[in-house]
């Protein structure tokens, strides 16, 4: 029997490594052990608990105040004293993180081989968005399989002279965790005021903390006070630089409501009930399609260009102009509101994990 150690670190890595590790726990040929590095401590526990996964070692990484080097310092030196109590046959991670990118060069340094979940995403630019594009390239160069999530990820991939024999496009886990949850949601959509349309925000993305943040509550601001039909939703991440402006520039309007980060079922309820969603999420312009809810992304690049090709995704950044007038020509403009709500997403068909599982099968096993 092989042994697949799954390593989850944040939120969105726990919601799209979740179908994976449950579905590679029910196969018979491989042993799949789960390591967190909890470098999101109360958002990763949140998803673990919706898929049932209990994780088999867990690092609690995260300190108050950790800056990327003491947190990068600490992941690498911790993974490698894992690795070598595991000695795992294969080591799995999903996305752009620091974790992923430590996981990958710990593996490498240890000789195992690493497969890359949501691998070629990429917007061309290192500091943008910072650090997740440097950690996506740094895996890549490091990984053995690289399952990419669709074409254009396979491209970026071939680009920079990845072997094609280790490319596999399999789609993205997301949707397989989405299809998942959807039906069973119910229960927490959020109250909406008869008569009022629901925007739901998000943001959290390190390049946007400062002055960026700021013109993005001031255009929420500026939207509750423009449009008494619609209220607010946003769930504030816990980051200092996020909440605490938050709460000082929206926390007095009736019409916003602001809260923790929701538990992922109460999450895809909200977007479900949304009439707009604006957020620099990446999981969100994935997820958000495939439930016809349209997207603004306060962001000026996006390593996920499929969803604004297919036209359900505009990226608006964090100009407090730009953002108002796409948010309000979708709140006056029906014709404009359709064509974003399509309800298609080119990210996947919900069997992501099987593909992933097939190609993991036969490299280790032969079969």
């Amino acid at each position: 029997m092989r042994k697949v150690l799954s390593v989850v670190g944040t939120r969105p890595e726990a919601i799209k490594m979740a179908p994976l590790i449950n579905q590679l726990k029910k196969e018979s040929w491989v042993e799949c052990r789960v390591l967190a590095t909890a470098q999101h401590r109360q958002l990763l526990d949140q998803v673990l608990k919706i898929f049932d996964i209990q994780p088999d070692i867990d690092l609690n990484i995260m300190r108050p105040n950790q800056t990327l080097p003491e947190l990068t310092a600490r992941l690498i030196t911790e993974l490698d004293t894992v690795l070598s109590a595991e000695q795992p046959d294969a080591v799995l991670a999903q996305g752009d993180t620091t974790t992923v990118m430590t996981v990958a060069l710990a593996c490498f340094y240890r000789r195992i081989p690493f497969g890359h979940v949501e691998a070629g995403l990429r917007t061309g630019d290192l500091s943008n968005p910072f650090p997740e594009e440097m950690n996506r390239v740094v895996a890549s160069h490091l990984a053995k399989w690289h399952f990419a999530p669709t074409e254009g990820a396979k491209c970026n991939l071939l680009r920079e002279g990845i072997d094609p024999a280790d490319i596999h496009v399999t789609g993205n886990t997301v949707i397989d965790a989405l299809l998942d949850v959807v039906d069973r949601c119910e229960i927490h959509a959020p109250h909406i005021t008869p008569g009022k349309r629901l925007i739901l925000v998000t943001s959290h993305r390190r390049e946007n903390f400062g002055a960026p943040f700021k013109e993005i509550c001031r255009a929420v601001r500026y939207l509750v006070q423009s449009n008494p039909d619609i209220e607010v939703l946003y769930p504030v991440h816990p980051n200092p630089n996020v909440r605490e402006m938050a709460y000082s520039m929206l926390g007095d309007l009736p019409q916003v409501r602001l809260c923790d980060p929701l538990d992922y079922l109460p999450f895809v309820a909200a977007m479900k009930a949304a009439y707009i969603i604006m957020s620099d999420s990446g999981g969100v312009q994935e997820e958000a399609p495939a439930l016809a809810k349209p997207v603004l992304v306060f962001r000026n690049e996006t390593e996920r260009p499929e969803a604004v090709q297919e036209g359900v995704v505009k990226l608006v950044g964090t100009c407090f102009d730009t953002i108002v007038s796409y948010a309000q020509r979708l709140l006056d403009d029906p014709v404009y509101y359709k064509s974003l709500a399509k309800g298609t997403s080119p990210y996947g068909d919900g069997r992501s994990c099987a593909r992933i599982i097939n190609v993991l099968k036969s490299s280790l096993t032969g079969s």
